[in-house]
């Protein structure tokens, strides 16, 4: 689902809206016809009463014929409506179902739901279940503090010494080209057995804890073995808590060196490229590990950047955007001699992952020019923290400068904007390899409280784009208690395969003092989470009794859905952690000014009530409906969460069956079973969960057998069964089959040209009757999710639904009478008073049998076997839609502008397709005269084919090609000696996938071929043209007439239209099919001019009186031998590459 368009890429002009003109001078209108005045088109009242005369035009080749006038489309739209009312009222059989309903009324009681009630219990439930795991929470995080200080920090700790089950050990030793393979671990890595366990979704091992530790840290530095030395004590904490609640699932430590340490123990689901995830990146750390932040990003691009310093650069600008969650704002800019934004923004922005997308891709198009000015680029990134007028997260401020080197401290700068008070922390990283004196770099970060960082390679840039959230940490660290507070992440896919979940977490802080003075420590050990899964939660809020158009769903403070029946997202996102679950409320529903206020209340946290008129999109996303829906919101307590319920007025009352009688179980459970189809109707059943042992399947035949073999053992009271759902199901199934009983078994259906008749129900039944006909039926059988029963309880008459076609397959094949159409439409029951749609019944029509039965009804003739009249050469007749197919074209389109029945034989396989791909033209002037409304919206969670990629070379993907004056540069020989050393030497093996194409893809493997994008919707749907209606398209000497009426009690459009003369006024063609938004949606350089409501959290910690920044980073700066890169160089180009050592890399305060 999706928000209100609002443009893909740079707003235009609609040339749709403009396509349809009065007819010019010399156009052929007849007498009675008026001509209207110049100027733009008047409103469409004042257009109708000159048209009530239609004059009588002779159509070319039956110049005794004219185009029918009026009142006589308006006779044939009669017929079609009496003739589709009389079949429904004969074959549907609402009134007989009535009876039936009321003449069990002893078998069901009517229950109410208290929308107040309902929200204020499931949010009291959610409120529990989050709390267990908060408790839990706690007990972690005071364990891992009280076991850190009491451990001793051992110097000589060696790898042998440590015994831990190594979560990634089974995938190295399956990986010949292993690091730790190759070079033969020392530590003493346990091999365990493990359990499937349907709740992780994986086979785990309660009696264990697991480490993941990322690739490019090495696993006997002395800080990891440390870590994992006093970290194993959290292990018996682990099973304490599971122990306490044995509903937890994931519990995980997550330090600030890197090491994951998490229970139960289970294999690291390793991909198949080169495993990237670092627990420091994850949604769920940074959140729990630093307070909100404003960041400007600013990077130097003057001429002395070199080609592979660059490169650098734009590779730690894009790692450092991905350090920011939804609760951040960001702005990147360039600068040399003067500063500018590097992307359309123009001012900090919510750093989420569309407009982080943005700034990735214009960082790619940075130029090195030049000369270097610092001034500018400072003065830049303080205007920007400094303006009041935008959204801002208003905590951490912070200048994040990426260059390769200068002499100038801009101490002016910081005197005007940031001294004496600092609240803006700088923090300056030397990129590249280079001879420049860094000393003004360290100066600039340790005078503003930040830290300053090298980047010499590739290979540090994850470590040291990363580390700053340690210097963010400390104001939280020396606050101690009062910042030890749980917070709950949006919806994130979780690593280990349990699907979607949310996180709890609680920061973790070193309570060992620094030295003989009795110093504070102020670093944060890390973040402790346990997650929930989102299928847990939803198992708290009502499944079925909602009806199916009520849902229960939840946000968070950013507006994002926490819960709702459209976050479906198509990739998953196990294949790229960086990127969070962020649906919009906003963009999972059709966004409108009720909705938008909504939406604000419950991120205040406010309790309310609204009945609104809202537009919803059908479950097929082919329709548009206006529809009631009432919005009831509660908080949900100690959560940054807000719960909400949405109930059509029909829903509030639904059926609840009382089968006490078991004999009446008998009897209407024998009509489930598959010897009573031949003479009752084949039953589909809705694949629920009715008992806890009942085995899914797929395939609703084997369900159904399964279904059956349950219940031969068990009865509908079991306890491990939900005695609602079973009762109401075989409630349903009689009272289906006293329908079929009383009114189906009689009649026959081919008398009116009919496939079959159907019923489906609330209880989860569908009743197709004759039982050949289900061998052609393709509706959903849990009628929750069939978009024809949700859209029949939503429109009042019948619903019309033709086979779905698209565009770019074959036509429909007629064969052997099995395509239909469906008509449906709701049963309403009063009950004393109170009103519900249980059920939705229907017909299937015979396609080609319709199709003629439509001609004669729209034709002089008043029924099939009267012969056709004939009109006398000296006689005006008026033309119909059986006599004069060749000429008349007669068409019945539904609401969302797709083609039902067609007087043209040429035309029946084109049933089902937009009707402007039929006949664009005439489509086109019905959408002008505003028979339809159009509503584009944006799909944020569809996946698509990745774009084929461009010129491809032998050269790999990413690398510098330098060119013949870069190689008569002595600059570039040197820098490119160093690159290639520390590149290949320290990096190359681990981090060989960022700049080669990696082989899987070339391969077509499956993870690659799909990837998350925005896809542009958009629908048609009834305008407000009610009435009958006649209009002319110009179109010089190939104009139309058309005539178009609503038929009253369906979702149908009766169109009579002259057949098109020539091909030579072809206007813009209507589309209506998904498409793949180049910009990713709306434009994203509007959107942030007007940013939605949102509230970051409610505590901040950005400052400390007793923060200690001496600490602020350290470099050396070194003049390289000539001769020995050169060497190094020609060496690595006769491809003897050394080794590659073990490397490790920490913040100089990690040691504990």
């Amino acid at each position: 689902m999706a928000v209100p368009a609002r443009t893909c890429g740079a707003s235009r002009p609609d040339p749709a809206r403009t396509a349809l003109r009065w007819p010019s001078r010399g156009s052929r209108l007849g007498p009675g016809a008026r001509r209207p005045a110049a100027g733009p088109p008047r409103p469409l009242a004042l257009l109708l009463p000159p048209l009530l005369l239609l004059p009588l035009l002779a159509a070319p080749g039956a110049s005794a014929y004219s185009f029918p006038q009026q009142h006589t489309m308006q006779h044939w739209a009669r017929r079609l409506e009496q003739e589709i009312d009389g079949v429904m009222r004969i074959f549907g059989g609402v009134q007989q179902l009535r009876e039936i309903y009321k003449d069990n009324r002893n078998l069901f009681e009517v229950q109410e739901n208290e929308p107040q009630k309902l929200v204020e219990k499931v949010a009291g439930d959610i409120e529990s279940l989050l709390d267990r795991k908060v408790q839990a929470l706690k007990r972690l995080a005071d364990a891992a503090e009280t076991f850190q200080k009491a451990h001793r920090w051992q110097d000589n700790i060696k790898e042998e010494d440590i015994v831990y089950y190594d979560a990634k050990a089974d995938a190295e030793l399956d990986d010949p080209e292993s690091e730790d393979v190759e070079r033969g671990s020392k530590a003493s890595t346990l091999r365990l057995d493990f359990v499937e366990d349907s709740n992780f979704k994986n086979k785990v091992n309660y009696s264990y804890t697991a480490v993941q530790i990322p690739t490019d840290i090495y696993k006997g530095s002395t800080v990891i073995l440390n870590e994992l030395n006093w970290t194993e004590a959290l292990e018996n904490v682990f099973m304490e808590n599971r122990r306490q609640d044995p509903t937890l699932l994931w519990q995980v430590f997550g330090s600030a060196t890197g090491v994951t340490r998490y229970y139960p123990a289970t294999p690291w689901r390793a991909p198949k490229k080169i495993d990237l995830y670092d627990v420091r990146r994850r949604p769920w750390y940074i959140q729990g590990a630093s307070s909100p932040k404003d960041m400007v990003i600013i990077v130097d691009v003057s001429g002395s950047v070199s080609g592979l310093t660059l490169k650098l650069m734009k590779t730690s600008v894009c790692e450092m955007l991905d350090t920011l969650s939804d609760d951040d704002y960001v702005n990147v800019a360039s600068f040399n001699e003067k500063a500018q934004p590097v992307s359309c923004f123009t001012h900090l922005v919510q750093a989420n992952v569309r407009n982080k997308k943005v700034f990735k891709e214009a960082v790619q198009g940075m130029v090195a020019k030049g000369t270097t000015g610092y001034k500018a680029g400072f003065e830049y990134a303080f205007d920007q923290l400094q303006n009041p007028n935008i959204t801002r997260a208003n905590c951490n401020k912070m200048i994040m400068m990426f260059t390769d080197g200068g002499e100038d401290r801009v101490q002016d700068v910081f005197e005007k904007y940031n001294w004496p008070n600092r609240t803006v922390r700088v923090f300056t990283f030397s990129v590249g390899q280079h001879n420049y004196d860094v000393t003004p770099l360290q100066w600039m970060a340790c005078t503003n409280k930040g830290y300053y960082f090298e980047i010499p390679s590739i290979g540090a840039i994850r470590i040291n784009t990363q580390e700053y959230l340690d210097v963010l940490g400390r104001p939280m660290v020396l606050a101690g208690k009062e910042a030890k507070q749980v917070q709950w992440t949006n919806v994130y896919e979780d690593a280990l395969g349990l699907g979607m979940v949310v996180t709890g977490t609680l920061p973790v802080f070193n309570l060992t003092q620094d030295g003989p003075g009795e110093k504070k420590n102020q670093l944060i050990l890390g973040v402790m989470g346990i997650d929930v899964a989102l299928n847990d939660i939803k198992r708290l809020t009502p499944n079925y009794t909602l009806g199916a158009n009520g849902y229960i769903f939840a946000i968070d403070l950013n507006g994002y859905v926490l819960l709702h029946p459209n976050l479906k997202p198509q990739v998953s996102q196990t294949t790229n952690f960086r990127e969070p679950v962020t649906l919009d409320f906003l963009d999972a529903e059709l966004e409108d000014e009720n909705k938008e206020e909504i939406r604000r209340s419950m991120i205040d946290g406010n309790k309310g009530h609204k009945q609104i008129r809202t537009l919803v999109k059908s479950l097929d996303e082919r329709y548009i409906d206006e529809v009631t829906r009432n919005y009831t919101w509660v908080p949900i307590r100690s959560t940054n969460y807000s719960l909400g319920l949405v109930l059509p007025p029909y829903s509030t009352f639904y059926l609840q069956a009382n089968l006490s009688d078991q004999i009446l179980q008998v009897k209407y459970f024998e009509f489930l079973l598959p010897s009573s189809f031949e003479s009752e109707g084949h039953v589909f059943i809705a694949p629920r969960e009715y008992c806890k042992d009942l085995n899914a399947s797929d395939n609703n035949t084997e369900f159904l057998k399964n279904f059956i073999e349950l219940m031969e053992k068990v009865t509908p009271d079991s306890k491990q069964c939900n005695n609602f759902l079973l009762h109401n199901l075989i409630l349903d199934t009689g009272i289906t089959q006293q329908l079929v009983e009383r009114v189906w078994r009689d009649q026959d259906l081919n008398t009116y040209s009919l496939l079959a008749v159907f019923a489906t129900t609330d209880g989860g039944i569908t009743r197709v009757f004759p039982n050949k006909a289900a061998e052609d039926w393709t509706e959903n059988p849990e009628p929750f999710n069939a978009s024809f029963y949700r859209r029949s309880l939503d429109n009042h008459g019948y619903v019309f639904k033709p086979p779905q076609q698209d565009a770019l397959l074959r036509p429909l094949e007629l064969e052997n009478d099995t395509v239909g159409i469906l008509v449906s439409t709701a049963v309403e029951l009063s009950l004393g008073g109170r009103t519900l749609r249980p059920a939705v019944v229907g017909v299937k029509l015979d396609l080609e049998a319709w199709a003629e039965k439509f001609k004669v009804l729209a034709s002089n003739r008043t029924h099939q076997d009267q012969p056709q009249k004939q009109c006398g050469p000296n006689s005006h007749c008026e033309m119909d839609c059986e006599v004069n197919n060749e000429d008349l074209l007669c068409v019945l389109i539904d609401d969302g502008g797709f083609l039902v029945l067609s007087n043209q034989n040429h035309q029946w396989d084109q049933v089902g397709r937009f009707f402007s791909e039929v006949d664009a033209n005439l489509m086109l002037a019905l959408y002008n005269n505003s028979f339809y409304t159009r509503k584009e919206s944006y799909d944020y969670q569809a996946a698509c084919a990745p774009l084929p990629p461009g010129n491809l070379g032998a050269a790999p993907r990413g690398i510098f090609v330098p060119t013949i004056a870069d190689f008569l540069n002595l600059a570039w020989w040197t820098s490119a000696a160093a690159w290639s050393l520390f590149q290949q030497l320290l990096y190359g093996l681990i981090y060989h996938s960022w700049f080669q194409a990696d082989p899987a893809e070339a391969e077509g493997n499956p993870e690659v071929r799909e990837s998350s994008c925005v896809m542009k919707q958009t629908q048609y749907y009834f305008g407000s043209v009610n009435a009958s209606y006649n209009a002319i398209i110009d179109c010089g000497n190939c104009s139309r007439l058309f005539h178009a009426q609503r038929l009253i009690n369906t979702n149908l459009l009766f169109v009579v239209a002259e057949k098109p003369l020539c091909s030579q006024c072809e206007a813009g063609r209507l589309l209506q099919k998904e498409t793949h938004c180049p910009a990713d949606g709306p434009e994203q350089c509007e959107l942030v001019q007007r940013p939605r409501y949102r509230r970051g959290p409610h505590i901040c910690f950005d400052y400390n009186a007793t923060e200690d920044t001496s600490d602020c980073g350290r470099g050396a700066s070194f003049p390289p031998s000539l001769g020995v890169l050169v060497s190094l160089q020609l060496l690595l180009l006769l491809g003897l590459p050394p080794r590659p050592q073990p490397q490790v890399h920490a913040h100089p305060s990690r040691r504990l």
